[in-house]
């Protein structure tokens, strides 16, 4: 259990005297060290009020560090991926439309708490043309046992942009719960949520010189056509979760063995919808209807045994086999002229999946492997890592990723009221086999470094084939070569005083003889920032620029029928710098966020994009702030 440093956390309740209270079922007045967040793999951080650039990459739609993602115009619509993390703990198919899974809650995302008083935190920020997003969230204890949380997450906004509207919700609710003597453990979770967009296709061709010419004539984002009139897409999805566990034999201060038992179970259902009052034969080619209507679930449920030993030469080895059922597809089955598309991807199947770690002095290995029991499944992958703390100041460690899976459901069977939109390759797609080499280096006193090789088999993608009458052919394809990939990325701040300059670069690099995984080969991100206390230490300021760049290459283009990137060759964008200037302000356990979004949007040029067709935002101010109630 990993606590992180909280010596030098500030306590929420200090000169406050009228907030502090004693928590329920402790024995000690409340403390920020005390309020805890939880995964399923029992790591575990305290909460963190403070504010730092870390804090200021973190305040965003997504809540999380977005280097290497390229936001489109509205908030809420997707982001273009400009890197590719080719490592992967997965066995099985993922559900389609990933370009609507950046904020979608995974199992992975969903954290537990331990309080020992109510908490509640607010993160507001405002959106594009009537909208905002807010982010609701409640802690509390029933007893020091038993923790639970709910929150809400909601967005909505008009965009600048014709047909452009986002509106999404993201309910969680978690608990958390263990006996007085620990022996038994129990996490659950229930998640739904619903993630919609209005499509416009982006800017006609014949506007793209409107749009970069800076006329003042379109400076006004609403007076553009766009591709699509009345598109729209929507994901929704319901999971319910839990993982508990027994301590069949437990450690104490006599034994150095402990045996558990652990049960993590969850049942998702998902679908994605593209809809259309009016079919847009134009873009998207014929269709059979005069309206479209696609929609694609999936139905998974999944249970997992495990047994835990533990020994203190032998060190943490867990061995577990699970049982997956999966339900994937449509209503009714496509007739074309030479095929015959299927509705349904169905399967069931056993698997098994083993856990190791052993620590020693500063020297940590830790292995993680799992593989299907199917002969249409297939799936394995193999993890192992090595860690060695050198010192203080420096720790590197090393690690190989080898995995073997069916590509994503959406590539293997589609079905769509547009006829160019329908195939199957369950048995004619090949499963993409990745290894992986990566090294690290964590050293806040000189710099931190990762890089990782991969060599890809069978890469699978979306590919562009052909534009013709302005209908674009989007094709699902494997490359039966394989490719190599290698990604260098480096951060560093150094500081003078009250002043920082965080630097973060990355070098990408691909080999392969097809363009098929384009990236770009420099990212670069550098914030020059002044940070000081003022008013007797009563509030913190913290205020800088941050600058944005990528070089060119051809970027991703955006499907919105399959809300899916695709590889295209034609057009090279990137090559434009983007800066933001910010000022943030801490005052007790209120945070404060301004931030003029790309100020330089009106004299370096209109040359940005975050996919073909898809221009980047406009020079907007934006304001937020996160706010905790300690009770």
């Amino acid at each position: 259990m990993n606590k992180g440093n909280v010596a030098n956390r500030e306590n929420p309740f200090e000169n406050d005297s009228s907030n502090v209270k004693k928590a329920k079922g402790f024995d000690k007045l409340a403390t920020i060290d005390m309020y805890l967040q939880l995964n399923t793999q029992v790591d575990t951080v305290v909460v963190d009020t403070t504010i730092s650039i870390k804090k200021e990459y973190k305040f965003n739609y997504l809540q999380k560090d977005n280097f290497g993602l390229m936001p489109f115009a509205n908030i809420g619509q997707t982001y273009n991926s400009l890197s590719f993390n080719s490592s992967e703990n997965e066995t099985k198919p993922l559900f389609g439309a990933r370009a609507r899974h950046f904020n979608y809650f995974e199992k992975e995302d969903i954290k537990y708490y331990e309080v020992p008083t109510p908490w509640t935190r607010l993160t507001y920020k405002t959106a594009f043309e009537q909208g905002q997003m807010l982010d609701a969230f409640f802690a509390v204890n029933l007893s020091k046992q038993f923790n639970f949380s709910i929150a809400y997450k909601g967005l909505r906004s008009l965009g600048n942009y014709q047909n452009a509207l986002t509106s999404s919700g993201n309910f969680r609710f978690t608990s958390n719960y263990n006996t007085k003597n620990n022996r038994y453990r129990a996490k659950g979770h229930i998640v739904m949520q619903d993630l919609l967009n209005q499509e416009n296709g982006g800017l006609l061709e014949e506007d793209i010189e409107n749009f970069t010419s800076g006329d003042e004539d379109f400076i006004d984002r609403s007076v553009f056509d766009m591709n699509l009139e009345n598109a729209e897409n929507i994901l929704v999805g319901k999971r319910f979760f839990i993982n508990h566990s027994y301590d069949i034999v437990k450690k104490n201060d006599s034994m150095n063995n402990s045996l558990s038992i652990i049960n993590e179970t969850f049942f998702e259902d998902k679908y994605y919808q593209f809809y259309e009052d009016s079919p847009s034969t134009s873009y998207f080619g014929n269709s059979f209807t005069n309206s479209i209507n696609d929609k694609v679930t999936l139905e998974h449920f999944n249970t997992n045994l495990k047994l835990d030993y533990y020994n203190n030469i032998l060190g943490k080895l867990q061995f577990g086999i699970f049982y997956s059922d999966v339900n994937y597809g449509y209503n009714s089955v496509v007739l074309l002229t030479d095929e015959i598309i299927p509705n349904r991807i169905k399967a069931n199947f056993f698997g098994a999946n083993a856990k190791y770690s052993k620590t020693l002095n500063s020297i940590k290995l830790e292995g993680d492997a799992s593989i299907n029991f199917s002969d249409e499944f297939v799936g394995s992958y193999f993890d192992v890592q090595l860690s060695l703390k050198l010192n203080e100041d420096i720790e590197i460690n090393g690690g190989i990723n080898i995995s073997s899976r069916i590509p994503n459901y959406n590539y293997l069977l589609y079905q769509s009221d547009y006829i160019n939109y329908n195939w199957y390759n369950f048995s004619s797609f090949r499963n993409t086999n990745t290894q992986q080499l990566r090294f690290n280096l964590i050293s806040e006193k000189f710099f931190n470094a990762k890089l990782d090789i991969s060599n890809i088999e069978n890469y699978t993608y979306f590919n562009l084939d052909s534009t013709i009458d302005k209908n674009r052919i989007i094709k699902p394809k494997q490359y039966n070569a394989s490719l190599q990939y290698l990604r260098l990325k480096v951060q560093k701040e150094f500081r003078l005083g009250n002043f920082a300059l965080d630097n973060t670069i990355m070098y990408q690099n691909v080999v392969s003889e097809e363009d098929v995984l384009n990236v770009p080969n420099f990212i670069t991100r550098n914030t020059l920032y002044y940070s000081n206390q003022l008013f007797k230490k009563a509030m913190t300021l913290q205020t800088g620029v941050t600058f944005n760049y990528f070089t060119k290459y051809n970027m991703n283009g955006y499907d919105p029928l399959l809300a899916e990137f695709y590889t295209q060759n034609e057009t090279e964008l990137g090559g434009f710098p983007r800066l933001d200037f910010f000022i943030n302000a801490k005052i007790r356990q209120t945070r404060i966020f301004l931030k003029a979004e790309h100020f330089n949007s009106s004299f370096t040029g209109y040359d940005y994009f975050s996919a073909p067709n898809h221009p980047y935002r406009d020079f907007t101010i934006r304001f937020g702030l996160v706010w905790d109630f300690f009770l």
